[in-house]
């Protein structure tokens, strides 16, 4: 595998070096911009031997629906864009995957456990059992897989024994901690439950738990004179143990200048929270002993796993990144739906007040302009872009069936021909069937809010269910421990 990932590392570097003078925001958008221009040279070129019908369809889609989310942008300009940040971004993650996979072998790779074709090296004692995956060929067989766990390496009774005697000689040294021997403890001890390079489990007892505790906490602020202490230390390996008592001097506490300075400056802290606690805020002493305090909040930073989410959320934006046309035509669809009886609402009030279709288009442009910059909708786009047609020359009935086009759905298709053959063959019923129009669409509005409405309960579904959950866990716990406790 590592001849492949480097083979696509190479790969990277002459992209690189050919996409340089390209155009690009960073490598990987050069590197795209690379490759869909030389695509596009291909495609040119084999075009005259042999014509790809369903390339040209999906082609001629996805120009459709460029076109339909941004009719006023070039097309080729946004077909171009779309397909370089596709490219980028793919090339990103795989040059990403590719780093994480050389990463991966180099781990796998760099402690193996058999050795010379049939000798499996066991792991010494503290760092556990391995899994080690074989694989085994006869001649004349199939091969056969084996997962097996191979154990850490076991002393005998003998070196047990030995290693018990060296970890006694030194067990003093590790268990001191900051103190200068155990005959002068002042400090709290470090009593380990495991010496390092050796294979025993140790607990401990003390004949003064009020001195020294267990876990080795030393109690000596009230102390007055030095008291000596036993401490038997518990060895245990296997099926084997041993006992080892010794005595240690517990001799009062001595605070050290830095130790002084941070119980006083505890001490200060504690006054100020006192003369303070009826205040708004709480003022930091600004000196201890003559000598001046800088403060500093310490603020944990986490930008780590920010860094982690993001990576993940690149991939999920790479994966959606084909859906997310789709899914912005179905919203423009359904945006267009919930504007459509209000549009025909207002030609129907505008032409009962004496203007011409035109004109009505023209002010509900002129209007829409106005708030434009703070909400965007697209059916007044396309009304202005039918408004830039009709004042630069178009015939009024090709205007209003291009705008039913543009918009393509149904329902603008019908009343776009309903106002294009009143312009061809005139009519006297327009504003009559505009109006029975406009109830219908008020109808159908209805029932396009009632089904967004019963697509939001069903999203909400699964929070409510999570929010049930909590709430049976904050009536449940207090009452099994409750009942626990009676």
């Amino acid at each position: 595998m590592i001849y492949i990932y480097i083979a696509i590392l190479v790969i990277y570097a002459m992209l690189f070096f050919l996409a340089f003078k390209e155009e690009g925001r960073n490598p990987f958008h050069k590197m795209a911009a690379y490759i869909l221009r030389n695509i596009q040279k291909i495609d040119h070129n084999t075009r005259g031997r042999r014509h790809d019908w369903r390339k040209d369809i999906s082609r001629r889609q996805l120009e459709d629906k460029l076109k339909t989310l941004q009719p006023t942008l070039s097309v080729s300009a946004q077909v171009r864009e779309y397909y370089l940040s596709r490219y980028s971004t793919a090339l990103f993650v795989l040059f990403a995957g590719v780093l994480i996979c050389i990463a991966a072998w180099g781990s796998a790779r760099s402690s193996p456990l058999l050795m010379e074709g049939n000798y499996i090296w066991r792991n010494t004692y503290g760092q556990g059992d391995a899994l080690i995956e074989l694989a085994a060929q006869i001649e004349g067989e199939e091969e056969e897989i084996f997962q097996y766990v191979v154990e850490e390496r076991k002393y005998t009774r003998e070196e047990a024994e030995a290693l018990y005697q060296d970890a006694v000689k030194v067990l003093p040294e590790v268990i001191r901690g900051q103190n200068i021997s155990l005959e002068d403890v002042r400090y709290d001890l470090d009593l380990i439950t495991r010496i390092e390079g050796y294979p025993f489990e140790l607990s401990w007892e003390s004949n003064s738990y009020a001195l020294i505790n267990t876990d080795g906490a030393v109690d000596n602020e009230e102390l007055e004179e030095g008291v000596v202490v036993m401490l038997t230390a518990h060895f245990r390996y296997r099926q084997q143990s041993w006992d080892h008592q010794m005595y240690v001097q517990v001799n009062p506490a001595v605070y050290t200048y830095r130790e002084v300075l941070r119980n006083r400056i505890e001490e200060l802290l504690h006054t100020q929270q006192e003369r303070t606690a009826s205040e708004e805020t709480m003022v930091l002493p600004e000196s201890v002993d003559s000598e001046p305090i800088v403060w500093r909040e310490i603020v944990e930073d986490s930008s780590g796993y920010l860094l982690l989410l993001i990576i993940l959320a690149v991939g999920f934006l790479y994966w959606g990144s084909g859906r997310e046309l789709d899914r912005q035509l179905e919203q423009r669809k359904k945006e267009l739906l919930l504007d459509y009886p209000e549009i025909v609402n207002k030609l129907t009030l505008y032409m009962g007040a004496g203007m011409t279709i035109r004109n009505a288009f023209i002010k509900m442009g002129e209007d829409y302009k106005k708030y434009r910059k703070e909400r965007r909708r697209y059916v007044y786009e396309e009304i202005l872009i039918m408004c830039h047609e009709l004042q630069s020359g178009r015939a009024e009935s090709e205007a209003y069936d291009h705008f039913g086009k543009r918009c393509q759905v149904s329902v603008y298709m019908k009343f776009s021909t309903l106002l294009s053959q009143n312009i061809r063959k005139g009519s006297n019923d327009l504003l009559y069937m505009l109006r029975q129009e406009a109830d219908s669409a008020f109808a159908e509005r209805k029932n396009v809010a009632k089904k967004l409405g019963e697509e939001a309960g069903t999203k909400l579904l699964l929070p409510m269910m999570m929010m049930l959950c909590i709430v049976m866990v904050i009536i449940m716990i207090p009452a099994y421990f409750s009942f626990t406790a009676g």
